[in-house]
């Protein structure tokens, strides 16, 4: 079929010169004579070869003919034998896999709903099976008031039940469920389970703080429930990232073109430099996309620490931001998670600040340096190939010598040493092709790499430790975290399990954290300084009804021991405005109330704007 269609090809051609010669506008030889290529070529073999009784044109021809028939044939031969060569291959790669994975199972798909129902029913029997078409997202839905068991109904328990899910929501959907490092560890039944204990830990811990009302079972079946339908997509997917990794049959099946294309370049003839070569570019590929993530994120977190109006200082300044951002949203539930579990909040809002940096400024922030940082990688690499190569010439080495000298270049920047060619047999004379591979295949496996970068890849293929948001927690948030006895400010000493007392420059109004006065019907307005400054002010540390004076503090022993609570009579215009403002949410979620004549007027004058003014001032 190609020796016909090139024949009519040159026919045509002949034709268009031939028509411009003689002034005519033939195009096709059709034009001019009757012909159809497939049914008016015959082929004769013997007038070619000049057997008998043909004889050939031209016995010059004749050689050439001859020649290429025999070279046509030797060629039909080796072609045969490739193809056959190449069935060996997969017949070979088939049974080494089989073999491989003979005593290691393939990773099982998972169905996280299906663990967590078993795990209700097994260990939390209470929650009846029964009920699981009943249950509801507890995230979205509108009231509240059938899942706690009360006396008298109020607003009271819609805003601590929302307080609550609130707070669970957040920290077990993010915090808890990326600390299991599923991508890299893979998931277990075990991990639900944690989940679910730990649920059942922070509901029970609630409701044994200052509430009223007890919660049903189907309240905490709704909200594992909720939390791990929320979390589901997020374990799912990392679960599949550690099963590409990590499953041998998936594994194996990716490695198989790489192999492949290997085995057709020995195939064809190819050195052994230009296939070690090859093999050295695809083991880097993993490493280089680990170390190129891992830069940036460290890029990212140091450029936040100084671009991110929130993160560029100490601990107290992004309290201030906090406490300026409380002030600014208003909301009472998110005031009570900073003053109740201050590290949790702060590690919350830390996390959420890296989230929207990275996903606003990725394209031209985040991006630009993952490509920098591709690189100047690639280039470390080359370097690496040319000094190892000029290394073993001068000390008359060989390739074992080359491989180890490019490793150990490499050994800051990737995760990647000789180990990785244990069973690989490489016999490499030619260094120098050697190193003109690697500088011929490493900028197609740095594009393959590029083309995953994405704001989700990430964080997805980031390890737990490793992303910015835990860097930076771990920059802000390693300090000391004991709260003030009486009002539960955090102590601001940078160093954690510290020498020496706690303190804090600025004390609040001690009715915030619930306390109340020893009638026990009334939030206290006092402020810690104030209260230590008085005469005549006395305090219960304990359910016994001890008295202990103000100022004499420390002779209560335990938690009041190590703390320094300086007199003074100041009290921080900000906390004053945050309890006129909420003071009726103070009273609901801990049931007690203010006395109306201690919130003065000169309280009630301050505004927000003030409020956060002064947050300038005293901080």
């Amino acid at each position: 079929m190609e020796a016909r269609r090139r024949l009519l090809e040159t026919l045509d051609e002949m034709t268009k010169l031939a028509a411009k010669e003689e002034d005519c506008d033939a195009e096709y030889f059709s034009d001019v004579i009757r012909f159809d290529v497939q049914k008016d070529v015959k082929y004769f073999a013997q007038f070619w070869e000049g057997s008998p009784p043909m004889a050939p044109p031209n016995p010059e021809n004749y050689l050439d003919i001859s020649a290429y028939r025999k070279l046509e044939t030797e060629y039909s031969r080796w072609t045969w034998s490739l193809r056959s060569v190449m069935k060996e291959f997969d017949l070979l790669w088939k049974k080494s896999v089989k073999k491989i994975i003979r005593n290691t199972p393939p990773i099982k798909d998972i169905d996280i709903m299906r663990d967590v129902k078993e795990i209700l029913s097994d260990t939390y029997g209470s929650v009846s099976v029964d009920h699981w078409k009943e249950s509801r997202d507890v995230f979205s839905v509108l009231g509240y008031y059938d899942y706690v068991k009360v006396k008298r109904c109020s607003g009271l328990f819609t805003k601590a039940i929302r307080s609550a899910k609130e707070r669970l929501d957040y920290t077990l959907s993010t915090i808890m469920i990326q600390s299991f490092n599923i991508s890299k560890m893979g998931y277990n039944i075990s991990c639900i389970r944690q989940l679910t204990d730990y649920i059942k830990k922070r509901v029970t811990e609630y409701q044994e703080g200052p509430v009223k009302y007890k919660f049903k079972n189907e309240f905490f079946r709704d909200l594992v429930l909720s939390i791990c339908k929320r979390a589901n997509k997020m374990i799912t997917d990392q679960h599949r990232m550690f099963k590409e990794a990590n499953d041998p049959v998936i594994y194996f099946e990716k490695k198989r073109e790489e192999y492949y294309s290997i085995f057709q370049k020995y195939c064809h003839g190819s050195t052994s430099a230009a296939i070690f070569g090859e093999i050295i570019c695809q083991k880097l590929k993993e490493p280089i996309e680990q170390s190129v993530f891992k830069k940036t994120a460290r890029d990212v977190a140091d450029e936040m620490t100084t671009n991110c109006q929130s993160l560029n200082g100490n601990r107290s300044k992004l309290e201030k931001h906090i406490l300026n951002t409380l002030a600014e949203e208003e909301d009472f539930d998110k005031y009570m998670n900073y003053i109740h579990k201050p590290r949790d909040y702060f590690k919350s809002f830390i996390r959420d600040e890296v989230s929207r940096y990275i996903t606003d400024k990725f394209s031209f922030s985040v991006l630009p340096k993952m490509k920098e940082n591709i690189k100047l990688l690639q280039q470390k690499i080359m370097k690496a190939a040319h000094e190892s190569t000029e290394h073993v010439q001068l000390n008359s080495g060989d390739v074992g010598l080359w491989l180890k000298s490019f490793t150990q270049q490499l050994s800051d920047e990737l995760i990647f040493s000789e180990k990785d060619f244990t069973g690989v047999k490489y016999d490499v004379d030619d260094l120098n092709l050697l190193e003109n591979v690697i500088r011929k295949e490493l900028p197609a496996i740095m594009s393959d790499i590029s083309k995953t970068f994405n704001a989700n890849t990430f964080t997805l293929k980031l390890a737990y430790k490793l992303r910015p948001d835990e860097l930076l927690m771990d920059h802000f948030c390693q300090c000391c975290w004991v709260q003030c006895p009486f009002c539960r400010a955090n102590c601001t000493n940078t160093i954690e399990n510290h020498d020496g007392d706690h303190s804090v420059p600025f004390h609040r109004v001690t009715g915030i954290a619930g306390l109340i006065y020893r009638d026990k019907a009334n939030l206290a307005v006092n402020i810690c300084t104030s209260l230590v400054a008085s005469r005549n002010q006395y305090f219960c540390p304990n359910a016994l009804d001890d008295k202990v004076l103000c100022r004499d503090y420390r002779r209560a022993g335990g938690i009041y021991a190590d703390w320094s609570i300086t007199p003074d009579l100041s009290k921080l215009p900000y906390w004053k405005w945050f309890v006129c403002r909420f003071q009726n949410h103070l009273e609901k979620y801990y049931d007690k109330t203010f006395k109306s004549t201690e919130i003065t007027d000169e309280w009630r004058k301050y505004s927000k704007e003030e409020a956060i003014d002064s947050l300038d001032q005293y901080i």
